[in-house]
């Protein structure tokens, strides 16, 4: 199995530059590949701030590659409440945050405004701080 960073990712789904594009994609193609949650996470946010694309059509594409039979996410079951929290309005990150965190019995921020999206989705009690 192969980890990929996440500039792999980056050329595979935006195949911006045409030469690594297709290296990225015979080495996603042709491999067993795993995808850490840190390079999910980054990725997101590469694609939403340096390449201007939407949170749908991330969202998209994360469920598209990570519906690969060869590609491996690191907690897929995480990854995956992360992105439907995030379909849902929660900034990727606090998505992957709180999806990690489901074994803690409650969850510390100061960010009000994601108590207050995140107790629509979820059960995680916010401590009030």
């Amino acid at each position: 199995m192969i980890a990929v960073d996440t500039n792999i990712l980056v050329r595979f789904l935006t195949r911006d530059d045409p030469a690594q594009a297709r290296s990225a994609a015979q080495l996603m193609e042709g491999n067993p590949i795993f995808i850490p949650k840190t390079v999910i996470l980054e990725t997101e946010w590469v694609l939403r701030y340096a390449y201007h694309i939407d949170k749908k059509a991330i969202n998209q594409a994360f469920r598209k590659l990570l519906g690969l039979p060869n590609v491996n996410a690191e907690d897929p079951q995480i990854v995956f409440q992360a992105l439907s929290w995030y379909e849902k309005g929660l900034d990727f990150a606090d998505a992957l945050h709180l999806a990690s965190s489901a074994r803690a019995i409650s969850f510390a921020s100061f960010d009000k405004g994601l108590a207050k999206k995140a107790s629509k989705l979820t059960p995680v009690k916010f401590l009030k701080l």
